[in-house]
């Protein structure tokens, strides 16, 4: 098919909208660049990988593929929901946490309504209202890489439909705390979607102030749903799993008309449910995190690199402002083995983003940042 009727055939909306970034696998990176040895910086991923009860839950599915999964994922929500503290009705699992804010989408918006976030911000935050027509204002941050907590309430009080809200804020890490967090409900009608997005949730609460949204949430008189992901903390990326903790069991019964009927695999809902039930691997993971986050920190400050800031981050990564264009950088990084995200929106191209990874990973990135940036001044 030529690509004149193609372009006839799709949806206005559609040609317009950017690709998500994923970054580089290990493999492509290793052929193109002749390194062996990789250091997986750009997507956040857990370094300490998933409990072993992961795999022992894993043994044996092979015997089980040819049957279909448990469309409606009825022991993940029942486990989920006894530890959150909600009904399992209000518990709605997806192919990851984007998978549920797709579902939110094609669920709730038309052409012409407006959707609030955050700029730079995650990329399908934008992307699928922008699928579905719907206009998105996206607010900056403070020149202190913060969020702007005026300029949310100012926004909020004008009413989107949906508000997007990532906390702690993915690509930058900032948060908002619980004062905050309460301000920001104060300045929301009650008509408009409360979307937190809480994919860092498990490195956040250990950060001082870091607000309990579920508790806040829940004697609302509102619409909200709080997202969350084993990808991250959890350690369960290549699985794709995300979950959400609604306000209440209609706004599920509304995403499952529009989720393909089974949409999260008997794989993933097998580790997803080991992996749940080893919530002190999890719990140690994250605190190893932080402290190797905190230590690269001060490293990369006491580098003392021209131009370079960091962002607060709350968070298992770091946004850095290396004070120069972020391509010929991030080049020179994979050309010795370490991938790290380049920040593309504009007026973010001096920033990558770098996860947190081993003691050793993260050496490598510093030893390997220092020698590119002092041959390219």
């Amino acid at each position: 098919m030529n690509a004149s009727p193609l372009q006839g055939l799709a949806r206005p909306e559609v040609a317009p909208l950017p690709p998500y970034n994923a970054g580089l696998s290990s493999d492509v990176v290793r052929a193109r660049y002749g390194v062996s040895e990789i250091s997986r910086l750009a997507s956040n991923e857990n370094p300490f990988g998933a409990s072993p009860a992961v795999a022992q839950a894993l043994v044996g599915l092979a015997q089980q593929v040819n049957n279909y999964p448990d469309a409606a994922c009825t022991a993940l929500r029942t486990e989920i929901a006894g530890r959150c503290g909600a009904e399992a009705g209000q518990i709605v699992i997806g192919c990851g946490s984007e998978d549920i804010l797709q579902m939110l989408c094609l669920a709730l918006l038309s052409p012409g309504d407006r959707v609030l976030t955050q700029r730079p911000g995650f990329g399908l935050h934008e992307i699928f209202p922008r699928m579905m027509g719907a206009e998105v204002e996206a607010l900056a941050l403070t020149p202190a890489l913060e969020f702007d907590l005026d300029a949310w309430c100012e926004a909020l009080a004008r009413g989107p439909k949906i508000a997007m809200i990532a906390n702690p804020s993915n690509p930058v890490g900032c948060m908002f705390d619980a004062a905050a967090f309460q301000r920001l409900l104060a300045a929301t009608p009650a008509g408009t979607l409360l979307v937190l997005d809480e994919a860092y949730y498990e490195y956040a609460r250990l950060a001082p102030g870091f607000p309990d949204a579920l508790a806040a949430l829940r004697d609302q008189q509102r619409p909200w749903i709080v997202l969350r992901t084993f990808s991250k903390a959890w350690g369960l990326a290549g699985l794709r799993v995300g979950y959400g903790i609604a306000s209440d069991a209609a706004l599920v019964q509304l995403l499952d008309r529009v989720r393909t009927p089974f949409n999260v695999n008997q794989a993933a809902q097998a580790a997803a449910l080991a992996a749940w039930g080893d919530e002190p691997f999890m719990a140690h993971a994250v605190r190893e995190t932080v402290r190797y986050r905190d230590t690269l920190v001060a490293q990369l400050h006491a580098l003392a690199l021209p131009g370079m800031r960091i962002a607060p981050s709350a968070a298992n990564f770091l946004f850095i402002d290396l004070g120069r264009p972020n391509g010929p950088v991030n080049e020179a990084l994979l050309a010795r083995g370490i991938i790290a995200k380049p920040w593309k929106e504009p007026g973010f191209e001096t920033f990558i983003r770098v996860s947190i990874g081993t003691p050793a990973d993260n050496e490598r990135f510093l030893r390997a940042l220092r020698e590119i940036v002092e041959a390219t001044p």
